[in-house]
Formats: structure tokens, sequence, C-alpha cells
């Protein structure tokens, strides 16, 4: 029944002003005025995720997006260029933020980073 769903997720934000100048202009996502004061968030494989305000809005302590890259240094240096500060895990992350799982066969290289409500996002590198 719901596997042919066109199912989507969302998150909430304590600033939809500041959500949607950041997931726009820094992240260069599409991002469309919503129904009922929400916004979309339109990315590149056809999906669409809803931003909602709540006021009182805890930043989830999880990664909510993660978005793929073909090179994560690439990535974080744009990133880090517009702004973006890599959060560092002790043991785990390297200078620039990036826990290279890859060269350790733990999985993708991976850096996390977070938008202004609080809320964990990911780029990632898969090979």
């Amino acid at each position: 029944m719901l596997k042919d769903s066109k199912a989507f997720s969302g998150f909430s934000v304590n600033d939809l002003a500041a959500a949607k100048a950041f997931y726009s202009d820094v992240l260069g996502l599409t991002v469309v005025d919503g129904v009922m004061g929400m916004l979309q968030l339109q990315l590149g494989s056809g999906a669409t995720v809803l931003v909602y305000p709540k006021d009182d809005h805890q930043p989830a302590t999880f990664t909510i997006l993660n978005f793929p890259v073909d090179n994560i240094d690439q990535a974080v240096d744009e990133l880090t260029a517009k702004g973006i500060v890599f959060e560092q895990y002790e043991h785990m992350t390297d200078e620039k933020g990036i826990a290279r799982g890859i060269s350790r066969n733990m999985g993708p290289d991976i850096a996390w980073f977070k938008d202004p409500a609080g809320n964990i996002l990911s780029v990632l590198q898969e090979s």
C-alpha cells in the first residue's frame, strides 16, 4: 500500500526566515513557500522536505539531511567559505571536520554541520 506513496519528510526550526535564507542562499537549494507557513525544500532527487516553525523547537540530535557529494573536501571547502562551521568530534574528525570512514573501511567520508536552528546536516562521499 505505501511502497508507491510519494512520502516526504519534515523538521522544525525556530526561525523560518533564517532557515529560508540558509537553505536557499547558503546551501543553494530551491526553497518554496508552502502552505500554512511552511517551507518546502525541493531536492535534486525530486524529493520534498517540509520545514515548519515551532515555538518550542528543540534541535535534532541526529542527522536530519544527508547531502551526497562527489568530492567531500571540495564541498567542505566551499561551504566553509560560505561561513559554515563543521562539527568536530574527538578521535573521529580531522582538522576540516571530516570523518574519513572510507580509508578505515567504516562507511562513507562524512562531515556534519548545523543549520541556524541547530539541526544537524551532513555532506558525505560514498566512494
